[in-house]
């Protein structure tokens, strides 16, 4: 349980959640909502390719932590990050210039009680920062694959304040109670809530319903891989490829981010295992990173995808 924060000291929100549990979706939800007022965004992906910080755009005031997780690789990189907001927060001139809250979107690989424990063992953030809670966000949909995948789900569940459970809407209401059940199990004094875009919907009867079977182990580390698209693939032919990548592979590739540019202009590209996301139209900006794609997963052989995708472009092109 996160301690309370002083009043004088920079709370911080953890939002975190495994990979494609909607937490950029939520989090833009809850600023638009006015949940956390002036707040400065720490948005961390674990790919070099960064793609989250571009859903909210220049609208926040955003640190962007890009090729590794704020709980290992990246985590020197994310306490710098912190002891300069903090820095630039005590030299800030009254209380009305100065920052009150941070929050970080977590990658989702990471484990909010390492990023936790590495904040307590800091002596400057723990000084002048105070964890206020963290925020796990639980697919409803995809629940089931992950806990009895990797145990990184149950390890973020168990170290969250506030469950929040997500798309529900596509998941039958019985394996929403097995998911409630589940999570009243792992973390018994975590507030379990259900939201779908970004509105609040009751939770189901979990009396009587069985948990959800939990991993033991992984069977191989999961990690990003980049993949540049063919110049001149059209939209329809890349999305054509994608459905058949994922319908062959959905349980290995647990994840699809990109942005891809369109006649119809900058799409923002999702997917989570076999299942892709509507794309939603960005704001048009020049970014070099249009046209690369990540795929989150294991065991990804980043040539032999090229080699697919550039094999199926040239037969259309």
């Amino acid at each position: 349980m996160t301690a309370e924060p002083g009043a004088d000291r920079l709370k911080l929100v953890i939002v975190g959640g495994y990979l494609g549990a909607g937490k950029s979706t939520w989090l833009r939800h809850q600023l638009y909502a006015g949940a956390f007022p002036n707040a400065h965004l720490i948005i961390n992906e674990a790919a070099e390719l960064a793609v989250d910080d571009a859903i909210f755009g220049a609208r926040y005031p955003l640190t962007l932590l890009s090729g590794g997780c704020a709980c290992c690789e990246g985590q020197a990189a994310f306490l710098t990050s912190l002891r300069q907001l903090c820095d630039d927060r005590s030299r800030a001139a009254g209380p009305q210039g100065r920052t009150s809250i941070a929050v970080l979107e977590t990658s989702g690989l990471a484990d909010p009680a390492a990023i936790a424990a590495s904040l307590r063992a800091d002596p400057m953030l723990a000084f002048h920062l105070a964890l206020s809670e963290i925020i796990v966000l639980v697919d409803a949909r995809n629940a089931a694959a992950q806990l009895s995948a990797d145990p990184l789900g149950r390890a973020q569940i168990e170290a969250a304040d506030r469950l929040v459970i997500t798309k529900s809407d596509l998941a039958p209401p019985s394996d929403t109670a097995r998911l409630v059940a589940t999570l009243q199990r792992l973390n018994p004094g975590a507030t379990i809530t259900a939201e779908t875009r970004g509105e609040p919907v009751p939770l189901p009867d979990a009396t009587g319903a069985d948990p959800l079977p939990l991993a033991d182990h992984a069977t191989a580390p999961i990690r990003p891989v980049q993949i540049d698209l063919p110049k001149g693939l059209d939209w329809a032919s890349f999305a054509v490829w994608l459905s058949a990548l994922l319908a062959a592979h959905g349980d290995d590739i647990v994840r699809v981010k990109g942005t891809v540019r369109t006649p119809a202009g900058r799409l923002l590209l999702q997917g989570i295992r076999d299942h892709v996301q509507p794309p939603e139209i960005l704001p048009d900006s020049d970014m070099a990173r249009d046209g690369t794609i990540v795929l989150i997963g294991r065991e990804i052989d980043a040539d032999r995808v090229t080699r697919s995708l550039t094999r199926f472009a040239g037969d259309l092109l």
